[in-house]
């Protein structure tokens, strides 16, 4: 009998940068499995199977290939269609542990095969609930434990008779995730070569035509002073632009390591092909006009012959380190600092135009087009390790990963800054919601979570985002968000203070010190508080001498200049910058939005200045900030929520939502905070439940189709004796008849503060967690934050303190501050439970009461629906 069929087959990366196929064998990888162990060294041979007899081998693969209680438990990785290893475990024991076994290609180890294979298979296991890995090893084959002591699991081991055997926990930890996100960077990097540093360089679809992109391409790679070789492609010229042309890839001279794509659609997968032949390792396709199917098509291609793709429908790549122009741009790009990576042709090319006139130019450029494989978040790594890329910008309008993104954008941001748009903030994308929670997770704040958990500065135009990379690109960061004001014209200095209040700056009042010495320098009309008003007419040396002692303040972090030209005095002339605090100059008589003069950015208006400091200013704040840790839970019943859950989805196999009983056991199983609460269907079973829990309760009915209780009057409060509970219960039968399907009988909270937590599970962004102010104030008063899972601790701390009401949750007059802790500690259980869950679709607590002595949530609801197996931190490609 032979193993079901499994086509599930993925792509990654060696370490080299090669690309492998890992994929379910099948019996049809008998030979190719045989072929494998039929290479291996006697010496190895005997490491693998504690003997030299070669039929234990061929058992092995036939079984691996044939055996059911195998299927799915094996995978093979491929590399030019050849097998290079295998990997597979046994059935688990009753305590979930599975013993393992590896075998990779003598003449490709240290490769990072292995290490790939038992990252998969991992994967697998534990969604099919494996929790450990066994394996026995000669204690001399130091090359499998090698690969299990990199694979970053926390291996126990134990040495019997020259045997190791290791058992290797699957559990998913930080460390175990760095070590992947290094193995990915590496490898990442060895990929993205031959792209943006290759030795050489073919333009296919090189035209005559001056005015076709493949033209500009070849004439831009000829002027930016690439010095490998290049190569034109087009059958019907002997010369291009001054290069020779050969017509075909297969036949040029040598194999190049690029190759840039600009032909037709209809031939871009024949090209495509042959690239692949003559050993091509990255591709450039600008064509557009790709349908699904041709699509697919490219990237299988791609994918075959282990080329990186760009693309397509893309404007081209540059890297001003090695002179490499590969776009149709109208001027070459001004080399500098900045890296970035854009989905939009057009924007990347007003982005080259901007940071050339800026003075700061970029390292590299990445159009990616339509992302069929290199995206953001290739480029961050390769931007972590090129040596040139001082910042990064990304404008992205979609995501692949974006829990991969979180993970690389935040160790980048550590080391340099990376700005974005929030494009996309409109609520035209918004699904329709039926919980307070889901009608919060719009995609712009789903993004905007992802952004500022990663440190990425976010604005919400392309001219803000200009605005900030001026000011970043040149000026050092603020120590805080105290700003000065210094100006040359009163009316204009108010002007920028309104600006700062707005953008969440504090205008710096300054001492009496720094007003006596300001006293000493202008003259006798001049302000010297704060905004200081060096009058019209002060000279250009007298004003920057003006802003060198206000930077000098103490109780001043930057400097917002505002000039005013007059016939007596350009004080403009005179604003240089300081050492250690940054200014931002307003030139109220400038044309353009934002120029650079001496390494001082200079705005058209104070508004831009405000905020291009201000996300500085948060930018610092930001680098100050814990990383911190995922903490630690106990109370919790992972088992039985999976059980529940189950059972949601039995009774609703598309999804719905649980019944009342359900969702509160279920939030239980994690140890969330919950009134005590029954569910009866009978007037004498409401009675009964009140006595049970005792005190004063309430009775919520559960009718079909009733979101908002209060509202549709299926809440009775305040039932204190036996016969107020059945006189509720029979004035609910009476307000709804057959639509009644019972009641909740709840334990009343004391009073406190009312807040709504709950949890929207996104499709690829993963759990976002929102929290705001709660109780019958939710629709009317939207006062909501939000944060990706898993929440770390200083996550949950800055989401408590994000919404307007936390104002009131830390103390206000004579209301004590809650318990923050308990309530922070609520967030993060809730993202731990979703987290674990996937079939989580939301979760809605409101109200939940938070009080100085604790915190309790009083209405739950918990929709789940099917969801599939998919880890967002396994090394693959797109």
């Amino acid at each position: 009998m032979t193993a079901p069929a499994d086509t599930t087959s993925t792509f990654a990366l060696l370490t080299d940068g090669r690309t492998v196929e890992i994929r379910v064998p099948g019996d049809g990888d008998l030979a190719g499995l045989l072929e494998l162990h039929r290479r291996m060294s006697p010496e190895n041979l005997y490491l693998r199977f504690f003997g030299s007899n070669a039929r234990v081998a061929v058992d092995m693969a036939e079984r691996i290939c044939a055996a059911p209680e195998l299927a799915g438990n094996a995978l093979v990785a491929c590399l030019g269609g050849r097998i290079v290893g295998v990997v597979h475990y046994e059935p688990p024991d009753r305590h979930g542990v599975a013993e393992i076994a590896i075998v990779i290609a003598d003449d490709l180890h240290h490769r990072g095969i292995g290490t790939l294979l038992i990252e998969h298979l991992a994967s697998r296991a534990r969604a099919h609930g494996v929790t450990a890995f066994r394996a026995e090893v000669l204690g001399q084959n130091h090359a499998v434990l090698q690969v299990f002591a990199d694979a970053g699991l926390p291996a126990t081991s134990t040495v019997r008779s020259g045997i190791v055997e290791l058992t290797v926990p699957l559990d998913v930890d930080d460390r175990y995730l760095d070590a992947v996100a290094d193995r990915e960077r590496r490898a990442d990097v060895e990929s993205l070569r031959p792209l943006l540093r290759p030795a050489s360089v073919a333009i296919v679809g090189a035209s005559r035509d001056e005015h076709a992109v493949g033209h500009a391409i070849l004439r831009n790679a000829r002027a930016g002073g690439f010095t490998g070789d290049l190569y034109a492609v087009n059958p019907r010229a002997t010369t291009v632009a001054g290069v020779a042309c050969h017509p075909s890839v297969l036949a040029l001279p040598t194999a190049p390591e690029l190759a840039v794509v600009a032909v037709p659609a209809g031939v871009v997968c024949g090209v495509a092909e042959q690239c692949g032949e003559r050993g091509v390792r990255a591709l450039v396709v600008v064509t557009s006009g790709f349908d699904a199917t041709t699509g697919a098509q490219l990237l299988a291609t791609c994918r075959r012959y282990g080329m990186r793709l760009v693309g397509p429908n893309c404007f081209g790549v540059v890297d001003t380190t090695a002179g490499l122009d590969l776009t149709f741009g109208v001027r070459p790009p001004r080399p500098g600092g900045a890296g970035i990576v854009v989905q939009s042709g057009g924007v990347g090319i007003g982005l080259l135009e901007h940071l050339d006139r800026l003075d700061l130019g970029v390292s590299s450029f990445v159009s990616v087009g339509d992302k069929y494989d290199v995206s953001g978040n290739d480029l961050m790594r390769w931007w972590e390790t090129d040596g040139a890329t001082r910042f990064g910008i990304l404008y992205l309008e979609s995501f692949g990963n974006p829990r991969k993104f979180s993970r690389v954008a935040r160790r980048l941001a550590r080391t340099m800054p990376l700005l974005t748009v929030l494009a996309g903030r409109s609520d035209a994308g918004q699904r329709a919601a039926v919980s307070h929670t889901a009608a919060t997770a719009t995609p712009a704040v789903t993004r905007e979570a992802l952004f500022r958990q990663a440190g990425v500065i976010t604005t919400t135009t392309l001219s803000e985002l200009i605005d900030t990379v001026a000011l970043i690109g040149h000026q050092p960061l603020p120590a805080g968000y105290r700003v000065a004001v210094v100006t040359n014209a009163g009316g204009a200095g108010v002007l920028a203070a309104d600006a700062c209040t707005d953008a969440g700056l504090e205008v710096a009042s300054l001492a009496e010190e720094t007003r006596q010495r300001l006293r000493t320098l202008l003259p006798a009309g001049a302000a010297c508080a704060g905004p200081v008003d060096t009058t019209a007419a002060v000279p250009a040396e007298l004003f920057a001498r003006c802003i060198a002692m206000v930077a000098g303040a103490q109780e001043v972090d930057a400097i917002v200049a505002v000039t005013v030209p007059t016939a007596v005095s350009d004080p403009g002339t005179g604003v240089r910058s300081i050492a250690g605090t940054p200014i931002a100059a307003v030139a109220i008589d400038q044309a353009e939005t934002v120029t650079v003069r001496d390494g001082v950015p200079w705005y058209a208006g104070p508004e831009a200045a405000a905020w291009a400091l201000r996300r500085a200013a948060d930018r610092a704040k930001w680098l100050t900030r814990p990383e911190g840790r995922v903490p630690v839970l106990d109370g919790i019943d992972r088992t039985r929520a999976a059980a529940i859950i189950a059972d949601g989805l039995d009774a609703r196999p598309d999804g719905g939502w649980l019944d009342a009983t359900a969702a509160f056991e279920l939030l239980t199983t994690y140890s969330i905070p919950m009134v005590g609460v029954r569910f009866a269907t009978t007037e004498d079973a409401a009675a009964r439940a009140a006595a049970e829990l005792g005190g004063v309760v309430g009775l919520k009915a559960d009718v079909v189709g009733i979101v908002h209780k209060s509202d549709a009057g299926a809440v009775i409060l305040g039932l204190a004796t036996e016969r107020a509970v059945r006189a509720a219960y029979g004035e609910l039968i009476g307000r709804f008849g057959d639509r009644l399907r019972g009641a909740q009988v709840q334990q009343m909270a004391s009073d406190g503060v009312e807040v709504l937590a709950g949890v929207v599970q996104e499709p690829t962004f993963g759990p976002l967690v929102v929290f705001g102010s709660g109780g019958v104030t939710t629709d009317v008063l939207p006062d909501r934050a939000a944060r990706l899972a898993p929440l770390t601790d200083v996550d949950a701390a800055e989401l408590v303190r994000s919404p307007r009401i936390a104002a009131v949750l830390l103390g206000y007059r004579s209301h004590p501050a809650v318990d923050l802790a308990r309530l922070e500690e609520v967030l993060v259980r809730l993202a731990r439970l979703a987290t674990d869950h996937p079939e989580i679709a939301e979760i809605d607590l409101n109200p939940v009461i938070a009080r100085p002595d604790g915190v309790v949530a009083v209405d739950a609801r918990v929709r789940v629906e099917p969801h599939p197996t998919w880890d967002p931190f396994l090394r693959r490609l797109r």
